[in-house]
């Protein structure tokens, strides 16, 4: 079977893999010049254990499983991660309550190790802290998200894939019982294909729009969060990833670490209209803000603007937060083609699970 991945992000690229290893011929085509160059490489590159998410959801069922995957992924491929674990803290009463229902939630999804501490113990752990109590997660990891997507790019290729960079879809019909994609470029043209799998992320939509026998009425909006990164001037003082409560829509501006050992903060959500990746100094004083209800000692000055990233979110502020959105052949009825949306967080944690969920639906 000729299949069509679009978009080379981290999920495109373990969707595109899962076939090729099914015996798939597959071509990946993807707009930008390299891969991964938009919201997957703008993000926390945070393994998510999977505790927050409500039960019998797609993010809830990818999440763990693929995390747990992604582990074993990292080991076999030789990908720079660390399983450093995290602390949700919880500043009052109110949000105590908040993390025993993470907590609880978690044991129903299945995530391992999850403990309730008091403020003594978390601060046992990060003497930094100040916070009533802590949810503590020792499945919660960081990643190299670029050294993880090459690793994937090395085995689709390896089983005979390929990616068309700088090949944005144009276009896509069904006719005599194939796809015939228009691709713009320099190596533009329309060609045959016997499934689709749109990974397109933030041009999902768009992309959608432009197969004609896909009802419009199908393609859900989409909804720009943006999250901006302040990173910290001086030495990491936390060990672990250290999470506030959730707010609507986000989990919260926490500390992140990478794997060069760098500690920044983020990312806030901030509803906007157009893509705008531009940080904006002036919000540094919702940083401190939100930062110093658990490190009170975070010293003035010390957080300069680092990057920011757009989620591709299917409800607004004030909504409920939505789910993956997975449209299956058995729900709108063409053969061979699966439409991808608001694959936000925790969409690279969940990555290899929903690549080899998404390879199966293409053969349906």
């Amino acid at each position: 079977m000729q299949v069509l991945v679009i978009g080379a992000g981290v999920v495109g690229l373990a969707v595109a893999r899962a076939a090729a290893r099914k015996g798939h011929d597959v071509v990946v085509a993807e707009a930008e010049a390299g891969i991964g160059t938009i919201t997957s490489s703008r993000n926390s590159e945070v393994i998510h254990a999977g505790m927050y998410y409500p039960t019998g959801t797609l993010r809830a069922q990818h999440c763990v499983r693929g995390r747990r995957w992604l582990y074993e992924f990292c080991a076999s491929h030789g990908v720079p991660h660390k399983k450093c674990g995290k602390l949700i803290v919880a500043a009052n009463t109110a949000e105590v309550e908040k993390i025993e229902a993470i907590n609880k939630q978690g044991g129903i999804n299945g995530v391992e190790g999850l403990e309730l501490i008091g403020g003594n113990a978390a601060r046992a752990l990060e003497p930094e802290l100040t916070c009533l109590g802590a949810l503590l997660s020792p499945e919660t990891g960081i990643i190299d998200g670029h050294a993880y997507m090459l690793a994937l790019r090395g085995d689709l290729e390896d089983a005979g894939g390929a990616i068309a960079l700088n090949t944005p879809v144009t276009g896509a019909r069904r006719k005599d019982g194939r796809w015939h994609v228009d691709f713009g470029g320099r190596e533009g043209g329309t060609f045959e294909f016997d499934a689709i799998a749109n990974c397109a992320g933030l041009r999902a939509q768009s992309v959608a729009r432009t197969m004609e026998d896909y009802p419009a009425s199908r393609v859900p909006r989409l909804v720009l969060g943006k999250g901006s990164y302040f990173t910290y001037a001086g030495k990491p003082v936390f060990k672990r990833l250290v999470y506030p409560t959730p707010i609507p829509g986000a989990l919260g501006v926490h500390v992140t670490l990478d794997m060069a050992g760098r500690m920044r903060f983020g990312p806030d959500l901030e509803w906007i209209d157009t893509v705008n990746y531009d940080v904006d100094p002036a919000r540094a004083h919702l940083f401190y803000a939100r930062i110093r209800t658990y490190w009170p000692g975070l010293p003035d000055d010390s957080l300069s603007p680092d990057y920011a990233g757009i989620r591709p979110k299917l409800s607004g502020q004030g909504e409920p937060q939505g789910d993956f959105l997975i449209d299956t052949p058995d729900k709108h009825g063409l053969p061979g083609l699966v439409q991808m949306f608001g694959i936000e967080s925790p969409g690279l944690t969940s990555s290899l699970s929903l690549g080899e969920a998404v390879a199966g639906y293409l053969e349906s």
